[in-house]
């Protein structure tokens, strides 16, 4: 099967700068909360049963929070630092709900380099308009290409 590569970006870790960013635009759809539960396993009803869901203090279905994660991995896979990056760790606070329909923006912004361990720390956030859904900071590790 081909891959479609054009929207992926890779970087050597000398061309990287404390402050560089990139972001992606996913919108929610009741498709990516179904597949996103079936491969997960998270069958909650808050995401899957809308009746369920309604009852609830979010009055609706809402999206699982490690959907907007997943955004997170994708940027880093793909944009910056890119291809080759390996995921150390990853903090995340879940602020605010997504739900279908939604336009998340994921938008990560390189905060430390450690050249020596060809370490990278980056600032991620996850926001819906003006509000932050999720917030965290990664470390990744970009090995030499």
């Amino acid at each position: 099967m081909p891959r479609d590569f054009s929207e992926v970006y890779l970087y050597n870790f000398e061309d990287l700068k404390e402050g560089q960013t990139a972001s992606i635009a996913r919108t929610v759809s009741e498709a990516d909360i179904l597949a996103f539960a079936g491969v997960s396993g998270d069958t909650n009803p808050v995401h899957v049963d809308h009746e369920f869901a309604s009852s609830t203090m979010f009055k609706g279905r809402i999206a699982h929070g490690m959907l907007s994660a997943a955004y997170i991995s994708t940027v880093l896979g793909t944009k910056l630092p890119g291809p080759g990056a390996i995921y150390l760790s990853q903090t995340l606070k879940f602020k605010a709900p997504v739900k279908i329909g939604d336009t998340v923006v994921t938008r990560v912004t390189i905060t430390a380099l450690k050249p020596e361990k060809r370490r990278v720390t980056l600032s991620t956030v996850c926001s819906v308009g003006d509000t932050e859904v999720t917030a965290g900071e990664a470390e990744i590790l970009l090995p030499a290409h």
